[in-house]
């Protein structure tokens, strides 16, 4: 009895073998033909048995089985990915335990293509806004890839592009960790028959060009590093996040790598407004200002950061040292006008729930003479806007709609003819 027992097992695990075997043969048959999806199911008919086979069909069922997902993977399904890597991957772990290597040259190679094939699908993935597959996939030709640290930063920027936050702060905080640094350097010599300036591969054959006389003034320059762009960003992430500690902490961190970052103050400024702390904010804008007096685009910003926060004043401080440096900052001039249209609209509310009293008739005078007021100094601003940009379709616009809500028909009028209206 136990004879025919043993004889039944054999001829048991004979047959599974053999069923093995010839459903790997169909998958690799159906691949040859470019049928993935006959290989795909070909090999899922022997997955619930592939752990109890040897070695080498183990092996070679995962190499199949990474070249069916790699196929799918090329021809538009993401999920495939993973799993193809996934595959190669196991063939290299099964033969290193052992000691028979047949698939893992061939499962390398595969492994080192799909690096290629993740970079081009998300690059299709980011110009199509699916920013969140773009990123895993440079993320997964990261891995594949360590040394390529250029794909992390790119996942990074992908998954901030996509508003997927927590995604891209774990790969900025990895980028930190490694103390990426992401600048280049680029070699470049000025062609003598055109006078342009062309860019070369390397040095080398930057210079056997000029040696050639074809060329001359060889350059090597270092692109700036992306370090405090990377901590900046993670100070910029932890603040979206509504987690202030931690975004203080790496404004801290943000300011030690580049302390002349103008924009990191201002940012640090506007988190501590947020926190309620307007001595801190009040400090740090000062600070701001002083590190570039003469920079207009940095009173641009202080003066935005002010008129968000409802600080008029300072808002048009800001505003018209702005156009003090550039008289023809038309930005500022515009923003500077708004700030006396916003207050004087702050004065409607009010106005408007007056009675018919005769206190509440000589509130309503008052209150209409301050926002006329108002209006007429914000026009003023863009009156003389216009003596720099005339044809300014911005300032016109602005223009005309405070002259019709001041009811300055001629003015209104006027300024219609230069709109084209």
């Amino acid at each position: 009895m136990r004879t025919k027992l043993f004889i039944l097992m054999a001829m048991l695990f004979s047959t599974l073998a053999f069923a093995q075997k010839s459903e790997l043969k169909d998958a690799e048959k159906a691949l040859k033909n470019g049928d993935a999806t006959a290989a795909k199911s070909s090999l899922e008919s022997i997955s619930g048995m592939i752990d109890g086979a040897d070695e080498r069909t183990q092996a070679q069922y995962y190499f199949v089985r990474g070249q069916v997902f790699s196929d799918l993977a090329k021809k538009g399904q993401a999920s495939a990915f993973d799993e193809a890597i996934s595959s190669y991957k196991k063939v290299i772990e099964i033969e290193n335990a052992s000691g028979k290597a047949k698939y893992s040259s061939d499962s390398e190679q595969m492994l080192a293509g799909m690096t290629s094939d993740l970079i081009n699908a998300a690059v299709d993935d980011n110009n199509n806004k699916k920013y969140k597959e773009g990123a895993d996939k440079l993320y997964m030709a990261y891995q594949l890839s360590p040394r390529d640290t250029i794909y992390l930063y790119y996942a990074a920027s992908s998954a901030v592009n996509g508003q997927h936050y927590e995604e891209a702060l774990g790969y900025y905080e990895e980028l930190k960790k490694l103390n990426y640094d992401g600048s280049t350097m680029s070699y470049k010599a000025t062609n003598v028959e055109t006078g342009e300036v062309e860019e070369m591969n390397d040095k080398t054959q930057m210079d056997i060009m000029v040696k050639s006389g074809t060329y001359k003034d060889p350059v090597m320059e270092r692109s700036p590093s992306k370090r405090s762009e990377i901590i900046k960003n993670i100070a910029l992430i932890y603040t979206q996040l509504g987690q202030d500690e931690k975004a203080l902490q790496a404004y801290t961190d943000a300011k030690a790598e580049n302390p002349n970052d103008v924009n990191l103050v201002l940012n640090e400024a506007n988190l501590y407004y947020k926190m309620g702390d307007k001595d801190k904010f009040k400090a740090l804008m000062a600070e701001a200002s002083a590190m570039a007096p003469d920079n207009p685009d940095l009173q641009y910003n202080i003066g935005v950061i002010n008129m968000e926060q409802g600080n008029l004043e300072e808002a048009r401080t800001a505003y018209k040292r702005a156009i003090e440096i550039n008289p023809g900052y038309v930005n500022a001039q515009l923003n500077l006008s708004t700030t006396y249209v916003n207050e004087g609209n702050g004065l409607i509310d009010e106005m408007n729930s007056l009675g018919n009293s005769r206190a509440d008739i000589a509130r309503y005078e008052e209150l209409k003479k301050q926002k006329d007021d108002l209006f007429r100094e914000g026009a003023i601003v863009l009156e003389d806007a216009l003596k720099n940009n005339p044809d300014n379709q911005g300032i016109l616009t602005q223009l005309k709609n405070i002259y019709g809500a001041l009811g300055d028909n001629e003015n209104f009028m006027r300024v219609k003819k230069l709109l084209g209206e």
